[in-house]
Parts: structure tokens; sequence; C-alpha cells
């Protein structure tokens, strides 16, 4: 092999590899979480396609590090880190959740929250979600999941959420009822990450 033909082969592989660090601690992000309120178990890796997992990717945006940009056409979040990286992490947006655009924030976090469904849950799918109407505590069989950011606007609350799930399967696709879910491991890691206040961009279509 020539060394110009070397050379640009190596060059490939390393912008490659700095494109996504995928696989390198998946067994890590992913293991069990004993000392959680509700301790988890690991995620089975065979059940979560690599593209699916949470990685360091790099990432143009003009935006400031600290933002959460959900980017609701790719069924992705990512979490910008500055210095032209992020973390990506896979999410699934039911119709409601396509319903929001541009900038929010956080205007509240919980651990382990409840769930109650919405009125208008209650009135599109009532055979479903009425009985579920006094609400659901938090635990492993919660669709929030281990963890829930608030989404608010201007003062008040969108009532719009990013959270975890107890349907796993579901992320990466277009299949959550509502808001914006998360793996319930990924949700705990952007939890860490952020704080009230912090900067929510959605785009959409």
């Amino acid at each position: 092999m020539s060394m110009s033909r070397r050379g640009l082969l190596l060059g490939s592989l390393a912008l490659l590899a700095g494109c996504s660090t995928s696989g390198r601690n998946d067994s890590t992000n992913y293991a069990a979480r004993p000392d959680e309120t509700h301790p988890m178990p690991a995620m089975k890796l065979d059940k979560i396609k690599a593209e699916f997992r949470r990685t360091e990717v790099t990432y143009d945006t003009n935006h400031k590090a600290g933002t959460i940009v959900v980017d609701t056409p790719a069924r992705r979040l990512y979490y910008v880190l500055g210095g032209g990286k992020a973390i990506r992490y896979a999410i699934s947006v039911g119709k409601e959740g396509r319903e929001l655009r541009g900038n929010a924030y956080i205007g509240r976090k919980a651990e382990w929250p409840s769930w109650t469904p919405t009125a208008n849950m209650i009135r599109r799918d009532p055979e479903k979600n009425r009985k579920y109407a006094g609400g659901v505590p938090g635990g492993l069989n919660n669709p929030l999941g281990a963890r829930a950011l608030y989404l608010y606007r201007g003062g008040g609350d969108t009532n719009f959420r990013i959270h975890g799930t107890n349907q796993p399967s579901s992320i990466g696709y277009a299949m959550s009822s509502g808001c914006i879910r998360m793996l319930n491991h990924d949700v705990i890691d952007l939890y860490s990450r952020v704080g009230v206040g912090g900067k929510v961009f959605v785009i959409q279509a």
C-alpha cells in the first residue's frame, strides 16, 4: 500500500473513531444499580442496539454547553458538552411529544416520580387510563421510570417531560403515547448532568 493511500485510510479511521465512542463503556453505562431507591438490574446489551446506546459523539451546534437538544425526527437527544462534542441518547417520542418545539427549560426534577394521566389522556383512551386517575407511585413499573425532567416555558408547565420508561423496547422508535422517553439508565445519567433552569431546545420536522 502506498504511503498516500495508507495515510488516507488511517485518517478516515481516526475521523470515524472521533464520531462515536459507543462500545467502550457500555457494560459500565448499563450495569446494575443496587444503590437506587428501587434497585435496577443491569440492562441486557443484546437487547439494546448499539446505535441506541449512550455515547459521546462529534456534534457541531451553536447551543451552549449544558443545553439539551431534542431531535424529534431523528429520535435522538443530545447533551451539549461544548468543543464540538455531545452525549447522544436514543429516545422515543409520541404524538404529544411532536407538538412541542423550540425553547423550553427544566422547571423541576424528580427521582422515581409518581405518574397521573392527564385529562387529555383519559379522554383519548378512557379504558386504558381512567383506572390510573388516582396516580401511580414511583417504581420500576411506573411509566415515568427512574427520573423525570419537567419542561417549562414562560414560568408555566408545558406538561411535557423527559423521563425514563418501563418499556425499554420502545426506545429509538415512535412508540411513546406521550412525552420524551429514555432508557432508565440514560435518564439517570442525563439527570445528573442538568439542573433546574437548564435550557432545552426541541427540533421538529
